[in-house]
């Protein structure tokens, strides 16, 4: 039998931020993981941190990416963690008046920032020449980073360790038991963990490991997938991205019973997203793809090619690069695009980090370090407000 103050479930982005920062505040913390660190979405991303205020984006993430962007610059800088951490900023292609548009509407939002401009297609091409000079301009944020998103996640999980958090990989977790006094009994292998506390933080599993406990967490898996072209000299400078799925997500009016900001809806494509880079290796990486297709995390070549096509369109020198890797992985997306970091209502012991959705590599650092905080001192950050989960878990029975 293990005994711990805090145990965690997930050994994602999220997972291994709060073992981090909760045994910097001298918890006694082991994180459970099923497979290995960054082997999931947490490592099968682009690496792109959005750390730049934009119109329609709620405080609590605008302030979830500027912390973590704090957060990986220290493990590059501070720590000497090679991550790869750049702050490279970002350009998001215009293609259409409509576009042009919105990207107005945002840079006015943004005021005087000067963080935040509408350039001109020349004024584009001059500071990243292979864009295509059919764009009509780009959204330009100067304070958007990268990162790798492997070596990071891996490079928190090894900063919680060295803080004295125990890491434990190849042990999913089977069962878990609540027992009389509020803690819990986690069964994971051939082990059993006794904790006074537990955190969620399975990502896309949320919502099974929930279940084990009468919790219902309005979690759901949605698909995203991403592709690369061989190592190629530099070529690519900023993050890149499109405005076309920004316009189509503000103009939809979903219904409820799915997630906002989905690319395919009833099996049927209804938007395109596109963002990527160059990495430090020099391969190209793109991705794009957002569908609910249950717990199946299996590429799907057609929307590999039409995400090809895409990048292509904003980058021609793709057009003869074939993608040559590709992957998939399953995100955790909340059923109302909020984020679930919190106690479960009705039992003060159990503690959710989930629902991250498409953005918890740019996010999570900061909610874990949030969580902690809550965690430790027993009061909640204002900044969760609205990510507590309160109103929005249900406890069955």
């Amino acid at each position: 039998m293990n005994e711990a103050e805090i145990a965690i479930i997930g050994g994602g982005i999220a997972g291994v931020s709060a073992a981090y920062h909760l045994s910097k505040l001298g918890q006694r913390v082991v994180l459970l993981e099923r497979d290995t660190i960054a082997v999931h979405a947490s490592g099968r991303n682009s690496g792109l941190i959005s750390a730049t205020p934009q119109r329609g984006v709620s405080d609590l993430e605008t302030q979830f990416t500027v912390g973590s962007l704090e957060i990986y610059r220290s493990l590059q800088l501070d720590q000497k963690a090679d991550i790869e951490f750049r702050q490279s900023g970002a350009l998001r292609a215009i293609r259409t008046e409509a576009e042009a548009e919105l990207v107005g509407k945002v840079v006015d939002a943004a005021a005087d920032d000067a963080a935040i401009r509408l350039l001109s297609i020349g004024e584009a091409r001059s500071i990243e020449p292979e864009l295509s000079p059919n764009l009509l301009g780009a959204l330009l944020l100067t304070r958007n980073a990268q990162a790798n998103p492997v070596k990071a996640t891996r490079a928190l999980a090894q900063a919680a360790e060295r803080q004295g958090a125990r890491i434990v990989t190849q042990y999913e977790v089977t069962d878990v038991t609540r027992r009389t006094d509020g803690s819990y009994l986690v069964r994971a292998g051939d082990a059993n963990v006794a904790t006074e506390r537990l955190v969620i933080a399975a990502g896309p599993l949320a919502s099974s490991i929930g279940a084990l406990l009468g919790v219902e967490i309005p979690v759901v898996p949605v698909r995203g997938q991403m592709w690369a072209t061989d190592a190629l000299a530099p070529q690519l400078h900023h993050n890149l991205s499109a405005m076309e799925s920004s316009l189509h997500w503000q103009q939809a009016r979903p219904g409820t019973d799915l997630p906002a900001h989905l690319t395919h809806r009833a099996g049927q494509r209804v938007t395109r997203h596109l963002y990527g880079r160059q990495t430090r290796t020099g391969e190209i990486i793109f991705g794009g793809d957002r569908e609910m297709v249950g717990y199946h995390a299996e590429v799907d070549p057609v929307g590999i090619a039409a995400n090809h096509r895409h990048a292509s369109k904003v980058l021609p020198l793709l057009a003869a690069l074939p993608a040559k890797r590709h992957c998939a992985a399953l995100m955790p997306f909340s059923r109302d695009g909020r984020c679930l970091v919190g106690p479960v209502p009705g039992q003060p012991c159990l503690w959710l980090i989930a629902g991250m959705a498409s953005s918890g590599f740019g996010e999570a650092p900061m909610a874990g370090s949030l969580l902690a905080m809550w965690m430790h001192t027993g009061r909640r950050p204002d900044l969760l407000a609205a990510a507590d989960p309160a109103a929005r878990v249900h406890v069955r029975g």
